[in-house]
């Protein structure tokens, strides 16, 4: 009975996030294959479609190396190792909250940069809409991982929600929605928000929270969230505040919690 239910435990371990990826590639690859392609507009069409297919590929290797990455390696001794050698360098008693706070930053950077008018791709309504959907996807896929795996916390730690990392999937869904809206006018806006993703996820393993595996999926989550929903960010257009004028849109943030207020001006 013991080994049964080792080996259902194992299957599921590996089997969740492989799902979660062929769904990533069926969905991002559907708007390709639905449209039939007759002889005389083949040439035309294999032109057009070539661009996008390969854009969306070269999208996917990053988190799909992280991801698959992280399955690998995940439970090894390699990464229990590397973990024990990380608090022996940092002390037992080394504690720091301030990965609390980096996962945020990135969205303080992308409406500060709103509010002193560096050029976006997105209106702050539909960047906001968008941080909000890639977050429920990054959120939920990471929730269900968590329960599903049972993954121990590193040391001594009875709490089996390790795998993914919940704090490093949201540093970089809030990075890479920054990365999205501001890649083609500010690069350096556009990347500094994985400086703050890199130091989540870094600080994560440096308090002992996770093993490397938890933070390199979760990393892979966050992504591939984002990617998503702007791949279709143009069947979700909707934006009511796109015409109006005088109205400022502020964030606030404390430890666990993430909202917004608005200030409007008659």
């Amino acid at each position: 009975m013991n080994y049964t239910k080792f080996c259902l435990s194992l299957y599921i371990k590996n089997s969740l996030p492989i799902v979660v990826l062929f769904l990533y590639f069926g969905i991002t690859n559907a708007q390709f294959t639905t449209t039939s392609i007759t002889d005389s507009t083949f040439n035309t069409s294999s032109q057009i479609e070539s661009t996008p297919r390969k854009r969306l590929f070269l999208k996917r290797i990053l988190p799909i190396t992280l991801i698959s990455t992280g399955i690998f390696i995940s439970s090894s001794n390699f990464e229990k190792s590397l973990q024990q050698d990380l608090r022996k360098i940092t002390g037992d008693d080394f504690y720091s909250n301030v990965d609390d706070y980096t996962r945020y930053t990135p969205v303080i950077e992308m409406y500060t940069a709103d509010i002193i008018g560096i050029k976006s791709k997105n209106h702050w309504f539909d960047q906001t809409k968008n941080l909000i959907l890639s977050s429920i996807i990054s959120k939920g896929t990471t929730a269900l991982l968590k329960k599903e795996i049972s993954k121990n916390r590193p040391g001594a730690s009875t709490n089996t929600n390790s795998f993914p990392s919940g704090h490093t999937s949201t540093a970089f869904t809030t990075a890479t929605v920054v990365y999205e809206e501001f890649k083609n006018s500010n690069l350096l806006i556009a990347y500094s928000g994985y400086f703050f993703a890199i130091a989540t996820g870094s600080l994560r393993m440096l308090n002992n929270m996770h093993y490397l595996s938890d933070v390199l999926v979760g990393s892979g989550i966050g992504i591939i969230s984002v990617q998503l929903v702007y791949h279709f960010d143009h069947l979700i257009s909707w934006n009511p505040f796109k015409k109006s004028k005088g109205l400022t849109f502020i964030p606030q943030f404390n430890k666990s919690t993430m909202g917004f207020y608005f200030t409007k001006t008659f």
